[in-house]
């Protein structure tokens, strides 16, 4: 991966301001106006919160990568294919670019979250903040795809329609115990269950750890090939 191209995407995303308020700002949003219909259980609280804080970080993967589709619309991307820098490499700094987003409103989330009363210990605030972190490379590929397939017009609803859908059925907003029975079962197959689960177990202790990894891989894998597939077939017809 080419680092100079990585720090400039970054700073190309630093100097969108309504794209990091979107990303950063919401999720701290909602969590501080859900919060209340918790009351004063400290549990319910703790889920709120690490729900709120993958939600963010999902946001933000989606939606780094989705701003591919306005670049391959101004003819960026083709001219990118002149130069040294590798398909392969142009991916992986885009990826990177959202993971490295998306670190922002975890942590963003987790501070307010400690700071009204959610109280984890040490290992808790790793799983939860750290593993929500990790875990989120399938939607940074997500992201890349949907920037491959959509055009600048489409990309922001097909972005939108697709990080909310996730995120409800994650269980991302609610725990999903609180489901109907015959959709519990159905959502096991997304991949943003098991990346709820992760902060959600700090709480509930349901993780399946195994599962979840394999979940994950098998769709950051199945994914990325897909992608690198569309980026070859771009390339030919530039």
């Amino acid at each position: 991966m080419n680092a100079r191209y990585l720090a400039l995407e970054l700073r190309r995303t630093a100097r969108a301001p309504r794209f990091l308020i979107f990303t950063v700002g919401f999720p701290v949003v909602f969590y501080l106006l859900f919060s209340s219909v918790y009351g004063g259980s400290a549990d319910g609280k703790a889920v709120l919160m690490v729900g709120m804080a993958a939600f963010g970080g999902m946001t933000a993967a989606v939606s780094t990568g989705t701003r591919i589709a306005a670049e391959r619309a101004a003819g960026w991307q083709r001219q990118l294919l002149l130069t040294p820098l590798s398909g392969t490499g142009y991916l992986l700094a885009k990826a990177m670019t959202a993971m490295v987003v998306a670190l922002g409103p975890i942590l963003l989330v987790g501070a307010v979250g400690a700071a009204t009363g959610v109280h984890l210990p040490a290992t808790g605030w790793l799983q939860a903040l750290g593993g929500t972190w990790v875990a989120l490379l399938p939607f940074a590929v997500l992201g890349v795809l949907i920037g491959q397939v959509a055009t600048a017009d489409s990309v922001q609803a097909i972005g939108s329609a697709t990080f909310l859908l996730l995120s409800l059925g994650g269980g991302l907003w609610f725990p999903p115990e609180q489901m109907p029975a015959w959709l519990r079962g159905a959502v096991h197959v997304l991949p943003s269950y098991w990346y709820g689960g992760i902060g959600r177990d700090v709480v509930l202790h349901d993780l399946r750890p195994g599962q979840a990894v394999a979940v994950l891989a098998a769709w950051t894998a199945g994914l990325g090939l897909v992608v690198a597939r569309r980026f070859r077939a771009d390339g030919a017809r530039a």
